[in-house]
C-alpha cells in the first residue's frame, strides 16, 4: 500500500468497525467473551488462508504480543462489559472517544519526538466530535474507572503493535494476538458466565460472527495496522474518531434510525478533525528561509 493510500486505509478500518453496530441486536443474547473468542478465532482463520512464510519470534516478540492480546483484545473487551455495568453508553463512548489525543500525545514520546501541535489540536476537536455524538452521558465512579481501563486497552492495541509491525506485517499483527486472546477470553466467558459460556450460536448469530470475524474485524485490523505503519499511531490515531461516524451511517443507510442534530455535528467535528490534522504544514518560503538561516548565523558569530 501506497504512504497515500494509508489515510483511506486507517478511515476505512474505523467505519468499517462501526458498521458492527448493525449486526449488535442479533448477538445481544450471545455470551459476550465467547461471541468475541469466536470472532477472534475466525479472525485467525482468515489470515492462515494466506499461507504466510513462518518468522522466527524472538522473546521480545512474544512478550508484546501476549501483552497486546491481553490488553488491547481481551482486556479491552473485559474492561468494556464490566463498565456497561456501572456507566451508561454515552459515558463509555465519550472516555473511549478521547483515543486519538492519547495517541497524539503519547505515540511520539514513544517513538523519542516531540508530540506536534497540529496534530494534538486535531486530536481534541475529534475527541470534542466523538463526545457530543455520543452525549457524555453519566455513570458511577466505577463505570468511569471502568472506561478508563478500557481506553487504556484501545490504546495498548494501536501503540504495543508498533514496534511489531516492521518485523511481522500487519496480518501477523492482527492474527498472533488474536491466536494468544482466544482463550484468555474463553476463560473469562468461564468465571464470568459459567456454562452458559460455552453454548453453541443459532443459525443467525453464527451468520452474524460470520460477518463480524471475515469483514469487520479481519478487514479492519490490516487496514489499521497497515495504516498504523505508515502514518505513526499519533496521525492514524485521528481516524478513531471515526467508529460513530460509521454506526451512524449504517444506522441510517439500513433505516434503523435517523441521526439527530448532535450526531451530525459530532460526525462534522471528528471529519473536521481529522482533515486538518492530515493536513501537511505549507512548505516554507525559500526568502523566508534565507532570512531565518541568516539569522542563525549572526547569533552563532555572535557567540564565538
Amino acid at each position: 500500500m501506497r504512504t497515500s493510500a494509508a489515510p483511506l486505509a486507517a478511515a476505512s478500518a474505523m467505519l468499517l468497525v462501526g458498521t458492527s453496530t448493525a449486526v449488535s441486536a442479533i448477538i445481544a443474547g450471545y455470551p459476550v467473551f465467547t461471541g468475541q473468542a469466536l470472532r477472534y478465532a475466525i479472525l485467525l482463520a482468515v489470515v492462515r488462508f494466506q499461507r504466510l512464510p513462518r518468522v522466527r519470534l524472538t522473546l521480545r516478540d512474544l512478550l508484546l504480543l501476549l501483552a497486546l492480546a491481553a490488553t488491547g483484545l481481551a482486556g479491552f473487551n473485559l474492561f468494556l462489559v464490566e463498565a456497561t455495568r456501572h456507566a451508561g453508553p454515552a459515558m463509555i463512548g465519550t472516555v473511549i472517544g478521547a483515543v486519538p489525543l492519547v495517541l497524539a500525545l503519547v505515540g511520539p514520546l514513544i517513538e523519542r519526538r516531540r508530540p506536534a501541535a497540529r496534530t494534538v489540536g486535531a486530536a481534541l476537536v475529534v475527541a470534542l466530535g466523538t463526545a457530543v455524538a455520543a452525549g457524555l452521558g453519566s455513570g458511577s465512579l466505577k463505570g468511569l474507572l471502568l472506561s478508563l481501563g478500557a481506553l487504556a486497552g484501545e490504546v495498548a492495541f494501536s501503540l504495543l503493535a508498533v514496534p511489531l509491525l516492521p518485523k511481522l506485517g500487519p496480518l501477523r499483527v492482527a492474527a498472533y494476538p488474536a491466536a494468544l486472546s482466544v482463550p484468555m477470553l474463553l476463560a473469562a466467558g468461564l468465571v464470568l458466565d459459567g456454562t452458559a459460556a460455552l453454548r453453541l450460536p443459532t443459525p443467525g448469530e453464527a451468520a452474524a460472527f460470520g460477518y463480524l470475524g471475515a469483514i469487520v474485524t479481519a478487514g479492519a485490523f490490516f487496514l489499521w495496522y497497515d495504516a498504523l505503519r505508515r502514518l505513526g499511531a499519533d496521525r492514524a490515531g485521528l481516524f478513531a474518531g471515526l467508529v460513530p461516524v460509521g454506526a451512524l451511517l449504517t444506522t441510517f443507510v439500513l433505516g434503523l434510525g435517523r441521526p439527530g442534530p448532535a450526531d451530525l455535528i459530532g460526525a462534522l467535528l471528528v471529519t473536521a478533525g481529522v482533515v486538518a490534522g492530515m493536513r501537511r504544514p505549507a512548505p516554507e518560503q525559500p526568502a523566508a528561509a534565507g532570512e531565518r538561516r541568516g539569522a542563525r548565523a549572526l547569533v552563532s558569530a555572535t557567540r564565538r
